[in-house]
């Protein structure tokens, strides 16, 4: 059979290549490629005799481990689709996820079984369920899951599977524009390109150009790196990726939380050679620890840390330049949108977020209302954009798709939604969401969504959210808000409900209450000057 850019023809001629080699270590757990290769075989014979099929897709709502990506492998030999589910999430957003994504099976820690069960009616072809053992004591034969392990028993390990395609889908489930997640389709070949490096990360020669040839890309020794974000983040799952399609050695954080000290100490245990992270919301434990515990670890193994999907900042930068003298340092931009977008070259220090190269594959694009779109003059402001390898929509979502995809002078752009300018020199200046979108520790939090789940505090009359600064997750969640009558509102009280209706990390941080919620006279928010109010701090109440 003929081998294409598909990540599971790919996987396999790796594995043949280095099967001994260590492929994943998360905690306890370990894998050499021919293992993680003879149990995900295992996995998808098991799932093809429950009826699972090219095109359908697999939830997978675990924390991280072993089992993760092997459901993911063990998805793309069978052509079907792994479907990342945020484990954060609470009752409203896992309705919203498994009817929108259309799942047939899922692959789930045993202590979400209840979660499952509330919201299981919403996917009516969800039939097949496989639990990953804990500690939990929940029951998983309320939803008739079928333990892990048992799942495999007497499946074959043999690869016997069909032919299959650069046009494979690899969805990403991400933050949407009314909040809730949003699956992005990326083909096989376009994710392998645009978000993994076409297999070229490592090797001089740089992308491939015939799938046979990413066995040759795999280098004598192999890179141990390690991804901090949750697998369920699309800025970890791709890294993961990356590293099993180049030979390397990926080392997952089993920690449910990140503890910078927890953290060093896998990183001296592993002999961790590149670390990848989400933003200063993961430098700062990271340094925090390095701080309190001076020359407490070795760390010489430590050659390379990386940073993407979130702001890092150059203070954070310059901070582990100070311990790590010899280290490069990385700030890439990208999206699950987009992949990665480049690397900041630091030519605008102090402006915007930083600044890339335009290429015949990055521009800056106009989007305004009523005009057709086209790219910016030198010196103008527009949407940071990218053609060649991209996305071909958003799942169950056409008019998102159309907003987001657009045609100049006869080629597609997707446009990525932060704001950029051409610069004369013919580079881009990144600045940034142009929408309200707040962007805290590498989460995205829609100010409309949490703005609903304070409505629904009956103290609660009217209500803006907007982005504070913070100094570790980059940006806050605040809300402004007017009460209903003589009610006191505290910030703890307004926590306690509004966990009720949206996710942790969502939750507003801090309060501002006012006599009136600043609205434009049409009724519309007047979002600018909610953000004055919250800097200006007189009305905090904690």
């Amino acid at each position: 059979m003929a081998k294409h850019y598909n990540i599971a023809d790919l996987y396999e001629m790796v594995a043949d290549k280095v099967p001994t080699r260590s492929a994943l270590v998360c905690g306890t757990q370990r894998a050499s490629y021919a293992e993680l290769e003879q149990r995900a075989n295992k996995l998808a014979h098991y799932l093809m005799e429950q009826g699972v099929k090219a095109g359908d897709h697999v939830g997978l709502y675990l924390y991280n481990c072993n089992e993760y990506l092997e459901g993911m492998l063990a998805c793309f030999k069978i052509r079907a689709v792994p479907i990342n589910v945020n484990y954060r999430y609470v009752q409203d957003e896992l309705l919203y996820i498994f009817d929108n994504a259309d799942m047939v099976a899922c692959i789930h820690n045993q202590e979400f079984t209840p979660h499952i069960d509330e919201v299981r009616k919403s996917a009516p072809d969800l039939k097949t369920f496989i639990y990953v053992k804990d500690d939990s004591g929940c029951d998983p034969a309320v939803i008739g899951s079928v333990e892990y392990e048992t799942s495999m028993e007497g499946q074959s390990d043999k690869r016997d599977f069909g032919e299959r395609s650069d046009e494979d889908l690899f969805i990403l489930y991400t933050g949407g524009t009314t909040g809730m997640p949003k699956g992005v389709m990326w083909p096989h070949k376009a994710v392998f390109f645009a978000a993994m490096g076409g297999g070229g990360w490592f090797h001089p020669d740089g992308a491939i150009t015939d799938p046979e040839q990413i066995a040759g890309r795999v280098g004598d020794f192999a890179i141990v790196g390690m991804a901090l974000a949750p697998l369920m983040h699309g800025a970890c799952w791709w890294y993961a990726c990356i590293q099993l399609l180049a030979g390397n050695s990926v080392v997952l954080n089993p920690g449910r939380s990140l503890i910078g000290e927890d953290v060093w100490d896998i990183v001296e245990k592993e002999k961790v050679n590149s670390i990848s992270i989400v933003g200063d919301a993961m430098a700062v434990p990271l340094l925090d620890a390095l701080e309190s515990n001076p020359d407490r670890w070795d760390l010489s193994s430590v050659f390379n840390i990386g940073s993407g999907g979130a702001v890092f900042s150059e203070s954070k930068q310059e901070a582990f330049r100070q311990n790590f003298p010899n280290v490069f340092i990385s700030n890439s931009f990208g999206s699950s949108e987009s992949g990665n977008m480049g690397f900041d070259g630091g030519g605008k220090k102090g402006q915007g977020l930083g600044n890339i190269t335009k290429s015949e594959f990055m521009s800056v694009i106009t989007d305004i209302e009523g005009e057709a779109n086209r790219h910016v003059e030198r010196g103008e402001m527009g949407i940071f954009a990218r053609s060649g390898h991209i996305p071909v929509g958003y799942y169950n979502d056409p008019v998102k798709t159309a907003k987001t995809i657009v045609s100049v002078d006869g080629k597609p752009w997707l446009l990525l939604g932060d704001e950029a300018r051409l610069e004369d020199d013919d580079t881009i200046t990144v600045y940034g969401r142009g929408s309200n979108c707040i962007n805290s520790g590498g989460e995205k939090i829609f100010p409309e969504e949490v703005e609903q789940a304070l409505k629904a505090n009956p103290e609660i009359f009217d209500c803006l959210v907007v982005a504070t600064p913070d100094e570790r997750f980059g940006s806050r969640v605040t809300a402004v808000v007017s009460p209903r009558g003589d009610a006191k509102l505290t910030l703890s009280g307004i926590q306690e409900h509004v966990r009720q209706h949206i996710a942790g990390y969502k939750v507003p941080r801090e309060l501002h209450v006012v006599d009136d919620v600043p609205r434009a006279p049409s009724g519309k928010p007047a979002y600018p000057k909610a953000l004055e109010i919250a800097l200006a701090g007189t009305h905090k109440v904690e």
